[in-house]
């Protein structure tokens, strides 16, 4: 793109206009050949989308060149640089360019002087509709809605969900990743309950799984329970450590609090003030003391570390008498995990076999790799060697080195913290890899007969490519849901590659949105670039009036611990780019509502999009 700057600043006032004229011009034809040449494209598109569509081939075609030597000659001259263009391409490089013609006392063309079909008023207008129709109406005071996500206690308790409603939800979101159509029924019932009782309009959006890549189960440890007081740096107890002796046959899930399953007699006549004694599993005399008895089972405690195994002998006793004598019933297995540092060699098996850790021989040398298995056969098929894998959320890096048929062998590149922990059903990342992959799974195709019923809209998991729109298109088509909004999850750096034409094929079943899924997006592209994508997704929807949704880890901290970090308010604060923001659950989660709508209350007077809005500051009349 030519410019003043690179023909020298010594040009006379007319060729400068002239020379920025024709950069705009150059524009302007370019994406008018571009539309010519997109007719297939307009005609397959819904009616409502078409204008819209118009304007994303117009905004693809001007962003295929590099503008911004042209924008800063604009801007001294004290134009409009055209970075505000988004939602109305045509209609920005039209004004423009009257203004440089008028300039240069030239006649101004009849094609530059008619209006477009999108004009600065109708582009931001389209959007704003769009966005209702999926989103809901804009609440009072803001235009950026709120979605939340459930958690599964929400089922048995339809207060936290009025108080959600009450407190400013537009959209309740439901994801089928978890819990089961039982409990997505409790909760639908509560919010329509809700919404009868206060009179609010609340929407539901369920998210379907997809095909998330995950490692296999690891290979069990032994089966025991460490009892372990607490100590100081002094090696001095401050705190016992508590155990509860019960009936059942599995353990609780408290960590501070376990609890062991032993034989039924020995408890019918434990009474506090007892203890029980027991040879622990390396050879020690330990002793629990009995605090508390309730039917079925007792609370102990002890100052000393212990491991109890399966099968391990109890005794009880009242002072020195002898009560009883019991055992220790079945113990899960602990959970273990694969330690990895950079250079290891880790592989990634197809099936379910449990993974464990490298095998070494007696002089310290790997007689076999650790491994891992991945359930899903498309893996295997698409990747090469050469092409990144990340584990965990990025925490594990490594480089394929090797692929056979069913086995991936892995160079680990980088750990979090020296050595890291690789444990079952954590996240696998191939962000280089074309994997032929759908993202309609079984399971989702099965919970798509419930959302049909009950949903205003879907998102849509780890789409990729056009045809995993007409896949979703065609199950909606046969459940007659045709009518449910679609919400396209953009989480993976192809989709991202994609998104222009993610774009075009769902333009043809309004309405539509967008939720930037910045977890795993931000694990695929690097965290480096993460801001950078997700200004280029809002740059692209709003050319096409498609509404997006910011979602993922916002106000974390809050909704988590009750406190937010600085970092996370301004995050949410940028969210007011978006026609919504997304919230996880937590137990601060009505706390966390209310922060979000106060700050998209407050950044909404002075930002629109990428508009500053130079509402009266209070802080400049100070000074004088």
């Amino acid at each position: 793109m030519n410019s003043t700057q690179e023909t020298g600043n010594d040009v006379s006032w007319e060729t400068r206009l002239a020379q920025v004229k024709d950069g705009v011009e150059e524009l302007r034809l370019a994406a008018l050949a571009a539309e010519h040449g997109s007719c297939a494209a307009f005609d397959l598109a819904a009616a409502s989308m078409r204008a819209s569509t118009v304007n994303l081939v117009h905004y693809l075609a001007v962003r295929r060149h590099d503008v911004r030597a042209l924008q800063d000659d604009l801007a001294r001259l004290g134009l409009s640089s055209l970075g505000r263009m988004e939602s109305r391409v045509m209609a920005s490089l039209q004004a423009v360019l009257r203004v440089l013609y008028t300039l240069l006392a030239q006649p101004v063309p009849t094609d530059v002087i008619e209006d477009p079909s999108i004009t600065f008023d109708s582009g931001p207008a389209l959007l704003e509709a769009h966005a209702e129709a999926i989103l809901g109406a804009g609440p009072q005071g803001r235009r950026t809605r709120i979605m939340v996500t459930m958690p599964g206690e929400a089922a048995d308790d339809p207060d936290l969900i009025r108080r959600l409603v009450e407190a400013g939800m537009g959209i309740m979101r439901i994801n089928c990743a978890h819990d089961s159509p039982a409990i997505w029924q409790r909760m639908v019932e509560h919010l329509r309950h809700a919404e009868r009782e206060l009179g609010e309009r609340c929407l539901i959006s369920f998210d379907l799984a997809g095909p998330k890549l995950r490692t296999g189960p690891i290979a069990p440890g032994p089966a025991v329970v460490k009892l372990r007081p607490g100590r100081n740096a002094l090696g001095q107890v401050t705190r016992l450590a508590r155990v509860r002796l019960t009936v059942d046959d599995i353990t609780g899930c408290n960590v501070d609090v376990p609890s062991i399953p032993v034989e039924a007699s020995l408890l019918s006549h434990a009474k506090p003030g007892d203890s029980v004694a027991f040879v622990d599993a390396r050879g020690r005399e330990r002793v629990l003391a009995v605090i508390e008895v309730r039917p079925g089972e007792c609370l102990c405690e002890t100052d000393r570390s212990a491991y109890v195994i399966p099968g391990l002998r109890l005794v009880l006793r009242r002072g020195q008498s002898l009560i009883v004598k019991g055992k220790v019933g079945a113990l899960p297995a602990v959970e273990q995990w694969i330690s990895l540092r950079v250079g290891d060699v880790l592989e990634v098996v197809r099936g379910e076999a449990p993974g464990r850790d490298a095998i070494y021989d007696d002089e310290g040398r790997v007689a076999q790799p650790a491994f891992v298995s991945c359930a899903l056969a498309e893996v295997f098929g698409g990747v090469r060697i050469g092409e990144p894998i990340l584990f965990d959320d990025g925490k594990i890096q490594g480089v394929i080195r090797d692929v056979v048929e069913d086995r991936l062998r892995v160079e680990i590149t980088g750990t979090a913290g020296g050595t890291a922990k690789l444990r079952s059903g954590k996240g696998i990342n191939l962000p280089e890899s074309d994997l032929a992959l759908p993202a309609l799974t079984p399971k989702d195709i099965e919970d798509l007969a419930f959302v049909a019923q009950h949903a205003d809209a879907v998102a849509m998991s780890f789409v990729q490519r056009a045809k995993d729109i007409d896949d979703l298109l065609h199950e909606l088509a046969r459940l007659d849901a045709s009518h449910l909004g679609i919400i396209l999850k953009i989480e993976t750096k192809t989709a991202f590659s994609r998104l222009p034409e993610l774009l075009l094929s769902a333009m043809r079943h309004p309405p539509i949105a967008v939720m930037i899924a910045r977890g795993d997006l931000g694990v695929e592209v690097g965290f480096e670039r993460l801001s950078e994508v997700q200004e280029e997704i809002l740059w692209l929807c709003e050319a096409a009036h498609v509404p997006v949704i910011w979602a993922t880890q916002v106000l974390e901290s809050l909704a988590k611990g009750g406190m937010p970090s600085r970092a996370e308010v301004s995050d949410a604060a940028m969210g007011s780019r978006a026609e919504c923001v997304m919230l996880n659950k937590g137990p601060y989660i009505l706390e966390t509502l209310a922060f979000l709508r106060d700050v998209l209350v407050r950044i909404e007077e002075h930002q629109h999009k990428k508009t500053a809005r130079l509402r009266k500051l209070r802080v400049a009349g100070i000074v004088g």
